[in-house]
């Protein structure tokens, strides 16, 4: 009995030091600039609300690519797809509202977008005001996850200003997680989700990552300095919190049937926060669509594999009418 009292005595210590070590508290969105946000990114006024953006490549390009990122990601997330984009496209990626260096909905924009909203259909119509802010009237629009539900959201929305989708691993029809990272987890759970704001120990950042990558030793230093930085950014920890606390998987997914629009969807084999049979689904409802999957590849074959993952939207952007 005394040996266990120890024991517990000796884990409630190494709690008490755990949780100072642990403690992280939000960042103004200037200390991260720097490293973060280099040229070519930019700070956009839309609707009222900062947005950090990229806008690469040929400006006369009748038919911009606009990419949008997932749940607790960011622009960079594109990197290299821009890379393989932009010699011959013009290609914009942006931290959407609530994530990344944009942030939580603020100011002005509270009016057209409430404050801490995650509603799909309000970042749908940001997606669409972005654009508006610089003037482009048709774009093909691609996103990964809650990006790629935002996508095919805008496109039923505004159907005249997208000309097409790419949707990676994309969230839309009913699904349930094999597996759920567990900052999301977290996020989701009432009393922990509030101590997450506070503190956020750096193996949960690493596990969280790793278990949307398909082979998780491509889980670089560099890419959880990244995610663990831009998590800390001031307000998008209590974002994050009411954005899984309100997501409903399957929420107007009938709307996904009516979209009549060249689609290409991609997929990684080893997804198992949205099961390939997710792309499946999409497939059946989209007509025409195409669907590739990538074995090996987690939830973000994007960034896991860029060079893989691009090869087929470079043949699809290809293949499109211009403008």
């Amino acid at each position: 009995m005394g040996t266990i009292v120890r024991i517990v005595g000796v884990l409630l210590m190494l709690t008490a030091l755990a949780i100072p070590l642990a403690r992280a508290p939000d960042r103004a969105v200037e200390t991260l600039v720097a490293r973060w946000a280099p040229a070519p990114s930019d700070f956009v006024e839309v609707a009222g609300q900062v947005v950090h953006l990229r806008d690469e490549g040929p400006r006369d390009d009748p038919l911009p690519v606009v990419l949008l990122h997932g749940t607790g990601a960011s622009l960079h997330t594109w990197e290299g797809w821009v890379k393989a984009i932009k010699p011959t496209r013009r290609v914009l990626t942006l931290d959407l509202p609530n994530f990344g260096l944009t942030g939580p909905f603020t100011g002005a924009a509270g009016s057209r977008y409430p404050a801490g909203d995650c509603d799909r259909d309000n970042l749908a119509r940001f997606v669409l005001d972005t654009m508006a802010t610089l003037k482009i009237t048709r774009a093909v629009l691609g996103g990964n996850s809650l990006g790629g539900e935002v996508a095919w959201r805008a496109a039923a929305l505004a159907p005249q200003q997208v000309a097409a989708l790419v949707l990676v691993d994309a969230a839309g029809p009913p699904f349930t997680p094999e597996a759920m990272p567990i900052g999301f987890t977290i996020a989701r759970l009432p009393v922990l989700n509030r101590l997450s704001e506070y503190f956020l120990p750096r193996p949960l950042v690493v596990q969280s990552v790793a278990s949307v990558y398909g082979d998780p030793t491509k889980v670089t230093g560099d890419l959880i300095d990244r995610y663990f930085e831009l998590t800390l950014r001031d307000g998008n920890r209590r974002a994050l919190n009411a954005c899984m606390s309100q997501y409903v998987p399957g929420q107007h997914a009938e709307r996904i049937a009516t979209l009549k629009l060249p689609t290409l969807i991609l997929w990684g084999g080893r997804d198992r926060l949205i099961p390939p049979s997710v792309g499946e689904a999409l497939e059946r409802q989209i007509a025409g669509s195409r669907r590739i999957v990538f074995p090996q590849l987690g939830h973000v074959p994007q960034e896991e594999d860029a060079a893989r993952s691009v090869a087929p939207v470079l043949e699809f952007l290809a293949a499109l009418p211009a403008g």
